[in-house]
């Protein structure tokens, strides 16, 4: 009885020690840059926060880029500050020029980069989470592709720009994207009146005049229940 208890008990271990490793290599395959917008619809602004895990064994993430789309800039970008990793928006010129709420664009931020120091480098089994805010989203149904750049402590860069193909196998380094979803109502423009200040249902004409039935009303229920109540201490007759 006892060995077949052991027998038992080192099937058990072995197999919770199989599936670790299962779990950990699925989630080493998976782990890659990706990208999260706070709201994806077009013509709106949105935080977009970028996970990044340190994937190396031996080395250290130094330092983190992330390239911006020129074919739909986005004309405003500012950078969330994070201790210890320092942040740096470089602008350049578009291929060709751009037309964005009227206005003819000839350069636009094209890269954020966030460099660490010493103390604060990502090392093994760790990640950490980047936050820029962007707009205006371009137009419903856009994939926004966000190439990203990792630097390591041995020298080590990898880059993640494959585009993704639907219907195929993930690529081995897949670029942080999303795609933008309808615009909502008021980007970019005022809400019309009716939206932006509703008209009662009742006019104060109206209001008045129930207030007067309403009075009526309250009138006539106390008059009735003060009825009932001497009808209820009256004396009976024997």
């Amino acid at each position: 009885m006892a060995t077949a208890r052991t027998r038992t008990a080192g099937t058990f271990t072995a197999l919770t020690a199989a599936a670790g490793l299962l779990l950990v290599g699925a989630g080493t395959a998976s782990a890659h840059v990706s990208v999260d917008p706070s709201s994806p619809s077009a013509g709106g602004y949105s935080q977009l926060t970028f996970k990044v895990p340190n994937e190396s064994a031996t080395a250290k993430t130094t330092r983190i880029a992330v390239a911006l789309p020129t074919g739909t800039p986005f004309t405003s970008v500012s950078v969330k500050p994070m201790e210890g990793w320092t942040a740096e928006i470089t602008e350049a010129a578009l291929p060709s020029p751009v037309t964005v709420n009227g206005a003819t664009i000839t350069k636009a931020a094209s890269t954020v980069t966030w460099t660490a120091d010493a103390a604060h480098q990502l090392g093994q089994h760790e990640y950490q989470t980047f936050s820029i805010s962007v707009g205006k989203l371009p137009a419903a149904g856009t994939t926004v592709e966000l190439p990203a750049t990792q630097w390591y402590s041995d020298g080590t860069v990898v880059t993640w720009d494959d585009t993704e193909t639907p219907g195929q196998a993930e690529p081995e380094h897949p670029a942080p994207a999303f795609t933008t979803t309808e615009e909502k109502a008021g980007h970019g423009h005022a809400a019309p009146l009716a939206e932006a200040a509703p008209v009662s249902a009742t006019t104060p004409a109206a209001d008045s005049t129930l207030g007067i039935v309403g009075l009526g009303a309250g009138v006539l229920g106390l008059a009735a229940g003060t009825a009932a109540l001497f009808r209820t201490r009256a004396p009976r007759k024997h």
